[in-house]
């Protein structure tokens, strides 16, 4: 155990506290907000490239997108999310073996999960009908939905990868996985519905085989250059598995709660008239907001790993000052990111449609 960090008492001392804190804390948060906001990239360009094939399509991918594949991760997100509790405090008490079992127990639950929710994906029509979707976009979005169900089902492998990685600090190499995979996207995109016009099946296609190359990426990584926190396979990770499962559940309804509102939006605009130019211009918001979702998703890794790392070490008023300096760090970049869509509101939506009525749309909402 170290000493803990000395109280503070003046402003010099809280300046200095606050400015060695942002200093650790973003040595951590920014390779993870980059590795996150890479990887929501991948969702992005898929959504770039179906909104150039028309407002159905777009209209179907910002359901299949919004609102199944962010079903998934808000609940796998959620659920790794305990990984990321209990190998940042093993870390911080020096038991690095345990981290390996802890990532296999995940991955275990986390499979399970995933197969759970197919049935969601399987019967999406149904259900987008039942709620009083527009019938032409529930049957494409729900074929959708169906296409990037491969692309869900490697949440249950990347999200405990990546908790394990960040709560020993390890950031650096996911960040190259992560971006190489974003680049291999793009290029893919192109060439499935650009150049050989394979629509909306040939951007499921790019975004399953991207997000399956990060997560296998990071697990090759884990496996063969990460010796000290992963052993080998182990029974024990079947050890305490319904403790860890209670655990994962409880972390994925805070999750959840947070993630899925966004969902329940999208779905319920679809009962407006004009569905599809509503559902579009609501997509299209929705994705530039999860590019700031994703800097906060970052940041709240980062400051996971800093206070279980402390708290681990027994050094809580360490953990204490983290959470304040993060705490003030992320109002202002909330209200930096505010600033942002309200300048660039009538500018965005270019990006995602060539659609005049959709770019006036998108830009009515952003106001």
């Amino acid at each position: 155990m170290g000493s803990d960090a000395a109280a503070v008492s003046t402003v010099r001392e809280a300046a200095r506290m606050a400015w060695d804190e942002s200093k650790r804390l973003w040595g951590i948060g920014t390779p993870i907000a980059i590795a996150t906001l890479s990887m929501y990239a991948v969702s992005s360009v898929t959504t770039i490239f179906v909104g150039h094939l028309g407002n159905l399509p777009l209209a179907a991918a910002s359901i299949g997108l919004s609102v199944f594949a962010t079903f998934s991760l808000g609940f796998l997100l959620g659920m790794g999310s305990a990984l990321e509790t209990l190998c940042g405090q093993a870390f911080g008490a020096g038991q690095v073996s345990m981290l390996g079992v802890y990532l296999q127990r995940s991955w275990i639950i986390l499979a399970v999960a995933a197969l759970l929710m197919v049935p969601f994906y399987v019967f999406a029509e149904p259900i987008l009908l039942a709620i009083g979707q527009d019938p032409a976009v529930a049957r494409e979005a729900a074929r959708f939905a169906l296409y990037i169900l491969p692309g869900a089902l490697s949440f249950a492998v990347n999200f405990p990868t990546a908790k394990f990685l960040q709560s020993q600090s390890k950031v650096i190499v996911p960040v190259w996985i992560c971006v190489g995979s974003l680049c291999f996207h793009v290029a893919l995109s192109y060439l499935l519905v650009t150049v050989l016009g394979w629509g909306s099946p040939g951007a499921a296609v790019a975004y399953n085989l991207s997000l399956w190359a990060i997560a296998l990426g990071q697990s090759a990584y884990i496996i063969g250059w990460c010796k000290d926190g992963w052993r080998g396979w182990s029974m024990a990770a079947f050890n305490d598995m319904w403790a860890f499962v209670r655990l994962s559940l409880e972390s994925a309804v805070m999750i959840c709660l947070e993630i899925w509102y966004l969902s329940t939006i999208t779905v319920l605009t679809g009962n407006l008239q004009d569905a599809q130019i509503a559902v579009d211009s609501l997509g299209v918001c929705m994705n530039i907001n999860g590019w700031e979702n994703m800097i906060f998703i970052g940041i709240n890794a980062a400051i996971s790993v800093r206070v279980s790392n402390e708290l681990g070490a027994g050094r809580p008023r360490a953990a204490m000052h983290a959470v304040i300096v993060i705490i003030a760090e992320s109002l202002l970049i909330g209200l930096l990111c505010m600033a942002l869509v309200l300048i660039f509101r009538d500018n965005f939506a270019i990006i995602y449609t060539t659609d005049l009525e959709l770019q006036h749309a998108v830009s009515k909402i952003a106001g």
